[in-house]
């Protein structure tokens, strides 16, 4: 159980936040109200143009700010060679003196990312590669030799220096299948993101149970974020049980910024603070 969950912004790299400059300055707002974290969506096919890369913002954030952790979420690996992934990753987090959290999943094929590119866009292609792709950027952070010869990838690398700083790894779950759940297991937190509805404590205690099934130690350090609007600065009302996510075991709580509000409206949201009440 925790009660003390940190609050992140999650936002598009894209329409009014797709200026890299916009970004960095959302990020050092939101460091300065009191926001734990600011985490990108990972996209390069979208119809609410311009749209930044996800890493270059990251590494530009990384040097503007002090605090806030960072990261994409999520990064799929199969749409990016695990090994640029790595060193990217590993880049940011030497930059942001170990502040990074990687966020990666299956990816989702709505806008193109895939199938515009002639990249393979089916499910099992691509959960196959997450796991494949997974293993091999842990390897890499570890500065382990690698002599491996997958169905997928082809790796030779000499032993190397481990990562200074640990990189964690939160696994994006749309879905409770036992394979994603056992993946998330073995990843520093999960991510969950389903298609039609914002997670409930509920739905957190349940995925919670399941992970602890799926060999997760109950005393493991371990995160589950949660993406959603409780915002005050909203112009609407927002109704989300914060304390009963909490208890259900939320660590971080991720406020929603969407590329088609206002960007005042955003900016706004972000000056406010975390809805900690």
């Amino acid at each position: 159980m925790n009660d003390s969950p940190r609050f992140g912004v999650y936002l598009p790299p894209f329409g009014p936040f797709g200026d890299p400059r916009v970004l960095v300055e959302l990020a050092v707002r939101a460091e300065a109200a009191g926001w734990d974290g600011v985490f990108l969506w990972d996209h390069v096919v979208t119809d609410a143009m311009p749209i930044a890369d996800s890493w270059t913002a990251l590494a530009a954030i990384a040097q503007a700010t002090e605090r806030l952790r960072l990261g994409p979420t999520v990064t799929p690996l199969a749409r990016r060679r695990p090994w640029t992934v790595a060193r990217q990753a590993s880049t940011v987090s030497r930059l942001s003196d170990g502040r990074l959290i990687v966020g990666t999943g299956v990816g989702v094929d709505e806008s193109g990312d895939f199938s515009s590119f002639g990249e393979a866009a089916d499910l099992a292609t691509r959960s196959a590669m997450l796991t494949e792709g997974l293993g091999l950027m842990r390897s890499m952070w570890a500065g382990k030799a690698i002599r491996h010869d997958g169905p997928h990838y082809r790796v030779s690398l000499a032993a190397t220096e481990p990562e200074p700083h640990p990189i964690p790894v939160w696994m994006a779950s749309s879905t409770h299948h036992p394979r994603v759940i056992r993946r998330a297991a073995g990843c520093d937190g999960i991510f969950p993101n389903p298609d039609d509805h914002e997670p409930t404590p509920e739905e957190i205690a349940g995925i919670r149970r399941e992970l602890h099934r799926a060999g997760l130690p109950a005393d493991r350090p371990f995160d589950i974020a949660v993406r959603g609007n409780a915002s005050p600065a909203w112009q609407e009302d927002k109704d989300v049980d914060l304390t009963g996510l909490a208890e259900a075991g939320m660590t971080w709580w991720l406020e929603s910024l969407i590329h088609f509000d206002p960007l005042d409206l955003s900016m706004a949201v972000v000056d406010a603070g975390p809805p900690r009440g």
